[in-house]
């Protein structure tokens, strides 16, 4: 093998993933047809979900400290405001933060942290061919080169070609006509303390602060303009120009517009690919399903495919797991990316209604509905992904809560050699074993299983708990019941599914 995983794409998605691969010890491969990293993006949020991700890969860097907390979003209706959302909220119980980033700074993090681990993007060399064998797969690139890999992942967005060589359907709809995409430095009297939205009858238009890559200025506005009924696409100059018309004529506001850093144009599609894997292929990320782009739950969603994959992935291929466990990734993630684009779609027509019933709702009822604070906290922890859970698939389980497959809080915890530590912070890289002081049976268990990947940890708690590299629960019980450890690892590995 020239490698034992081949990514195609090194956006976030395919860069959590080779982290995430390399950090388990599996030799990894990742191919762009770009030229060199994006510099602009559409995502512009990462939610706590993220940020845990990447905080237990290690890639989460000076993004903290780089980013803003503009966690409020304000829609108005005219000069009234209709609903004010906060993010951040403490009923999340997180330590993670989540952050108004550009994607192009958190793919820069993670490839930073991927150059930790002995791998980077190869540039300008994107997939153009693709063909399986029983045990692996080979993929022609641009450069005329062949890679043979144990695994492709195809990583590479939308208009994957990974997906279209492996013959992967991706169904799906159209939601809106066009949108306006800018990023502008703007001189008016906005607050950057959140994300503010007016509704407007010709449309709806946002206004986003945007972290100034090092500029004083403090003046880059993320703005996105519906602006329907027209079928040319416009030139960079035209996008200016209606923003110019667009933002004081749907806000009421005085702006001065000036420069702009990006101009873009997009309509909204929502996709789902028929299946996640065709043999020795698997996709992720915007490859297997394509998100309205409000909410930011497009990139989010990626990483926690590429997170999920990766330690399957990895247990497969060091002779640990057999095939069956790969299949697990599809049973646990599809069913999300269903229900986060049922979500993400509902936002956008919404946002768009056209007609008289639809828009009452949205201007009359629901910021009644949405200024509750339990319907507050429930949006901002849905937006979160912190619920994720797999209790319903094949790895998951029934029984008091937290139950197999449900996400297990970053607890404190103690090592070994008794220093203090936490959860998150010992997994990415591991499985562990939280048990009570002097109860090893359980840590010993899982390491006949799962070899050094294994970290055995102490609570203040009277049972065993194994947790999956992605901090999710694999089993509970007893600390001394290691037969019972035996037996939940013996059939996950074998036959992927323990129900």
């Amino acid at each position: 093998m020239d490698t034992e995983v081949l990514v195609v794409g090194a956006g976030p998605t395919g860069l959590t993933l080779a982290c995430a691969l390399r950090l388990h010890g599996i030799r990894v491969r990742v191919v762009d047809r770009s030229d060199g990293p994006a510099t602009t993006s559409r995502a512009n949020f990462l939610h706590a979900r993220g940020s845990e991700v990447l905080g237990r890969i290690g890639a989460l860097g000076t993004l903290p400290d780089e980013s803003l907390r503009a966690m409020r979003i304000t829609n108005y209706l005219g000069d009234r405001p209709l609903v004010t959302l906060e993010f951040g909220d403490p009923h999340l119980h997180t330590a993670a933060p989540p952050m108004v980033i550009s994607q192009a700074r958190v793919e820069g993090s993670l490839r930073d942290r991927l150059a930790e681990l002995g791998a980077a993007p190869e540039w300008g060399n994107g997939l153009v061919g693709l063909r399986q064998r029983a045990d692996s797969a080979v993929a022609e690139c641009a450069d005329g080169t062949s890679i043979r890999a144990r695994w492709v992942v195809g990583c590479d967005g939308v208009s994957s070609t990974t997906r279209t060589l492996a013959g992967i359907g991706f169904p799906g709809v159209k939601l809106t006509e066009r949108w306006l995409l800018a990023d502008l430095h703007l001189e008016w009297d906005l607050d950057r303390g959140g994300t503010t939205g007016w509704i407007h009858p010709s449309g709806l238009v946002g206004a986003m602060p945007m972290p100034s890559d090092g500029s004083e200025r403090g003046d880059l506005w993320r703005i996105f303009a519906y602006d329907p009924g027209r079928a040319e696409k416009p030139s960079e100059s035209d996008i200016l120009d209606r923003m110019r018309e667009i933002i004081p004529h749907r806000s009421g506001r005085r702006v001065r517009v000036g420069d702009p850093e990006w101009l873009s144009v997009f309509t909204v599609h929502r996709r789902l690919a028929e299946r996640y894997r065709s043999g020795r292929i698997l996709i992720a990320g915007d490859a297997a399903h394509a998100h309205a782009p409000f909410g930011g739950q497009g990139m989010l969603t990626g990483i926690g495919d590429a997170e999920n994959l990766a330690f399957k992935l990895a247990l497969v291929t060091r002779g640990l797991a057999a095939d069956a466990l790969v299949d697990t990734y599809q049973a646990e993630r599809r069913p999300l990316a269903t229900e986060v684009l049922r979500g993400t779609s509902a936002v956008t027509r919404v946002n768009v209604a056209g007609n008289p019933v639809a828009r009452f709702l949205r201007d009359r009822v629901a910021p009644k509905i949405f200024g509750l604070a339990p319907v507050q906290r429930w949006t901002t922890y849905t937006a979160s992904q912190l619920w994720v859970s797999y209790r319903k698939g094949p790895l998951g389980g029934r029984g008091p809560k937290p139950r197999p497959g449900d996400p297990i809080p970053d607890t404190e915890c103690a090592r070994p050699d008794g220093g203090a530590t936490r959860l998150h912070r010992e997994l990415g890289a591991h499985w562990a074993v939280l048990a009570p002081p002097d109860t090893p049976g359980c840590a010993d268990a899982a390491r006949r299983h799962l070899g050094e990947f294994v970290e055995a940890l102490t609570y203040d708690d009277d049972e065993a708990m194994l947790i999956r590299p992605d901090g999710h629960l694999a089993w509970r019980g007893d600390p001394t019941d290691a037969d019972g450890v035996t037996r939940w690892l013996t059939t996950a590995l074998t036959t992927g599914s323990t129900r």
